[in-house]
């Protein structure tokens, strides 16, 4: 949770039905309050308003900005959050009309990244994110309006610069985090090449935020990457090891979570990150199992590693969180899954299932070898020995008889 010891602060949240919602207006708004939650805000009131389209001026109708002023009175409210992402126009012409803070999803989005950045690379990216959104909203009196909001939610992290007047300033301050971000990517190719060299395989953990991913990464792992229960609590992406019982290693990636409208922002910012699942050889897609929206949950998911294109790999849908369904609940399915399994990552029930699951798919990725080594090859046995699992080993006058599963396209030469 980000320190705020000051009084929380306090807004009206607002969206606009249309009929045609992909997800319940009444659920999006709580997600909405989650997400104002762990930016350190409250929502104190909620408002749906049923349109055939959000007004171009002022994303509700006047009839509802009217309203809206009453109910920030009445409520003591610091201003008003959108469930959506508005344009200039629309912010502008509310903060006018309010005469309050307006903030919307994207605005609360990035605030949230900015403050549980903790790598330069996640930073960096964060910067980015917000760089692009702000630039759109700088023109005129607007931007003045953008300047004055104070602290708060939508003014923290790395992007909060006195770049907001100048314009072209934005745009060479971009430029140069590309070229940064640009560095990065090429060191982490340059890693992602060391750990195919070394035949590791490698798992990436995806799932909608808060779903438990960091709870099973620690499980499976032993390692302590922060877990809690609040939405985007892991942001930089976390590598652990992982010996299977077999005694075979592999590599586990945590990543950020997806989410509802995520921001095009950072999906664009983040992909350099993202992609770390890319070059993944198994998906393991965490579901929160208890969530009632479970299945939206995973139709996001899916959007986001198509938008990604991150297709076509063996994908293990993991529906956690066992111990919070009860008994006499529908279990949900994942037809586009290879493999489901249910487990509770965090009493530890069904991890045993998941590991399970994951030796069955690396099967396919390994061969069994029964060959004599002579002993002038031998970085080629201690190749064997360090990738793959020697079954059986013995020494002759021609070399070494060895009997192993490794990695198909460990080389034999």
């Amino acid at each position: 949770m980000i320190d705020t010891s000051e009084r929380k602060e306090r807004f009206i949240g607002v969206v606009v039905s249309t009929g045609q919602d992909a997800v319940d207006p009444a659920r999006s708004l709580e997600e909405l309050a989650d997400l104002v939650d762990t930016a350190g805000g409250e929502l104190v009131y909620s408002v749906i308003q049923n349109m055939s389209s959000p007004s171009s001026a002022t994303y509700v109708g006047s009839g509802k900005v009217e309203e809206l002023r009453l109910l920030i009175e009445a409520n003591e409210a610091d201003g008003i959050v959108c469930d959506d992402e508005l344009a200039p126009a629309q912010m502008a012409n509310l903060e006018r009309a309010l005469q309050t803070k307006v903030l919307d999803r994207t605005m609360v989005i990035l605030d949230i990244f900015a403050a549980h950045a903790t790598t330069k690379e996640g930073k960096i990216q964060v910067e980015m994110a917000q760089l692009a959104y702000r630039s759109s909203r700088l023109a005129g009196s607007f931007g003045t309006s953008m300047s004055r909001l104070g602290g708060g939610i939508g003014t923290r992290g790395p992007g909060e610069t006195k770049l907001e007047t100048d314009r072209r300033a934005i745009r060479n301050r971009m430029s140069r985090l590309r070229a940064q971000i640009k560095d990065m990517e090429k060191n982490r190719q340059i890693t992602r090449k060391a750990r195919q060299r070394n035949m590791l395989p490698t798992v990436a953990i995806v799932g909608y935020t808060n779903a438990g991913k960091s709870t099973l990464l620690n499980k499976l792992t032993g390692s302590e990457v922060l877990e809690e229960d609040q939405l985007f609590a892991t942001l930089d992406p976390t590598t652990r090891a992982l010996v299977m019982e077999e005694g075979q290693k592999v590599l586990l990636t945590d990543t950020v979570g997806f989410i509802h409208k995520l921001p095009h922002h950072l999906i664009d910012a983040f992909r350099s990150t993202l992609e770390e699942a890319r070059y993944a050889d198994i998906i393991v897609h965490v579901v929160d199992a208890a969530d009632p929206d479970l299945d939206m949950h995973m139709d996001v998911v899916y959007q986001t590693l198509q938008q990604l294109e991150i297709t076509g790999k063996p994908v293990i849908t993991v529906f956690n969180k066992q111990d919070l369904v009860p008994a006499d609940a529908i279990r949900p399915l994942d037809r586009r899954a290879d493999v489901t399994v249910r487990l509770s990552a965090a009493r530890g029930f069904g991890i045993p299932d998941l590991l399970q699951a994951i030796q069955t798919i690396l099967k396919d990725f390994r061969k069994e070898i029964a060959q004599v080594i002579p002993y002038s090859q031998g970085a080629l046995l201690a190749r064997i020995h360090e990738q793959g699992q020697v079954i059986k080993e013995e020494y002759r006058p021609e070399g070494v008889y060895i009997e192993a599963n490794i990695p198909k396209n460990l080389p034999l030469v």
